[in-house]
């Protein structure tokens, strides 16, 4: 407990120190860092610190989705937090066969979806075994948040999949800043270039 409470304290001076300097509050974090394993109670109490904290400051917190043993526990803590404190959404993992039915009820919650392919070894009852059928569910989430969604996040360095969003965006979204596309820092910066070049917001 002692240790996740430093955990959110780190947090929260990262959150000051970005303000401070004028960039945005924004991070992402895991819960099992946020003491998730010892406490659920404790683990929320350490989140919506941070989120409130994210709030007061114009900031987001980014829930990460970690093994599929903690999906579920994940959702229900973020959406519960969410409710109070809007400065926070989830990370949804398209190989998992649930994805599709988390993507309806957090749009319904009105929060805030970054999409990614996902990188946990799951089991075939319960995930994709094959990356095709990642892929097409991957293309077909990314779709419906962009149709339906609220500032969705498209997480991926696939070109193929990008040139999909691009083009279905460009028939459905509307301004092109109404969504964005995270990359890992340092992967693909041409793509990141070209894309940021072209007005798509981009998360490191």
């Amino acid at each position: 407990a002692e240790e996740a409470a430093a955990c959110r304290d780190v947090f929260l001076r990262a959150l000051q120190a970005l303000h401070a300097a004028g960039l945005e509050p924004n991070v992402s974090i895991k819960l099992t860092q946020f003491g998730i394993d010892f406490s659920e109670a404790a683990c929320e109490g350490n989140v919506t610190a941070l989120v409130e904290t994210a709030e007061r400051l114009g900031g987001f917190v980014r829930i990460d989705m970690e093994g599929s043993a903690y999906t579920q526990r994940t959702l229900d803590l973020l959406t519960c937090v969410h409710r109070r404190h809007p400065a926070c959404g989830a990370v949804l993992q398209a190989c998992l066969y649930r994805s599709a039915q988390d993507v309806n009820a957090l749009i319904r919650e009105g929060v805030r979806v970054r999409l990614v392919k996902g990188a946990y070894l799951e089991p075939p009852e319960i995930a994709f075994p094959g990356k095709a059928d990642v892929d097409r569910h991957y293309i077909g989430l990314a779709h419906h948040l962009l149709a339906s969604g609220h500032y969705p996040a498209i997480a991926t360095h696939d070109e193929r999949i990008i040139d999909r969003i691009e083009r279905f965006a460009a028939n459905n979204r509307g301004p092109r800043d109404s969504f964005e596309f995270p990359m890992l820092y340092g992967i693909r910066r041409d793509l990141q270039k070209r894309l940021r070049e072209d007005g798509y917001p981009i998360r490191g």
